[in-house]
């Protein structure tokens, strides 16, 4: 009983002197101070023990155990923290694959939409080049052909007064200048009168297509002007017509 208590004492005081020095160290990491502290314990612990149970002897492997204890202890803490800290960064890599998935997704958007642009542009383009040859043609002159003796427009060249008359609301400083013609073939008072109605369905149909009244100027020649000077049947055909042409405002102003 004495050699235990001498044992008891014995450790009391290096357990003290160990604290003691441990109070005079600078502290470094909080982890590795718990860690040292837990394994402390465990050594007082252990030699505590060992040497009540059994002597001095004891108290020696009383204190390698109880080092393993406090180690024990002190590695279950670090998986712990070490736990937690990947617990963080998996959320924090679910966080930014969240982001990097809307990222892609905006820039799948944008790449879209450009791709929308460019094709309306690119539609825009041939839209212009093809008013352009259509507001050419018509500076050179557009004909509306006829049969013999009609006024009547043929479902071919309604077409194409539909596309004049979608010009002409496009460009609302042209005016169109109209001349109706016939071929040579019947009486003058009656080609005359022939070439002013082919005019009148003409203009009439542009109208009924949006064009304005105002914007057309019409003159009938009847057959005083054939393009060919000898008359044939293939020549009568070519002057069985209605020429449009387009002119700036100030041009069919000064034409009136």
């Amino acid at each position: 009983m004495k050699k235990q208590l001498i044992a008891v004492a014995v450790i009391s005081s290096l357990f003290i002197s160990t604290i003691s020095v441990a109070n005079t160290e600078p502290m470094t990491e909080q982890v590795t101070e718990r860690e040292h502290t837990e394994e402390l314990v465990g050594l007082t612990s252990g030699a505590v023990l060992g040497a009540v149970v059994g002597g001095p002897v004891g108290a020696i492997i009383g204190a390698f155990a109880g080092t393993l204890i406090g180690k024990t202890v002190g590695d279950d803490s670090e998986i712990q923290t070490q736990k937690e800290m990947l617990v963080q960064q998996q959320q924090s890599i679910e966080i930014q694959t969240s982001e990097l998935t809307a990222l892609h997704e905006k820039q799948q958007s944008l790449a879209e939409v450009t791709d929308e642009y460019l094709l309306v542009q690119s539609q825009l383009t041939d839209l212009r080049e093809a008013q352009q040859q259509q507001l050419q043609e018509l500076a050179i002159g557009l004909n509306v052909q006829f049969k013999t003796g009609s006024s009547t427009i043929e479902p071919h060249f309604e077409q194409q007064l539909d596309d004049v008359a979608y010009l002409m609301a496009l460009s609302p400083e042209l005016m169109l200048d109209l001349t109706g013609y016939a071929d040579r073939r019947g009486d003058s008072t009656f080609n005359q009168a022939l070439s002013e109605q082919r005019l009148i369905e003409v203009t009439s149909y542009l109208q009924s297509q949006g064009v304005s009244a105002e914007r057309l100027h019409a003159k009938a020649f009847g057959a005083s002007a054939p393009l060919h000077a000898q008359q044939s049947f293939e020549n009568d055909f070519f002057d069985r017509r209605v020429t449009l042409k387009i002119m700036p405002v100030g041009e069919a102003l000064a034409a009136n």
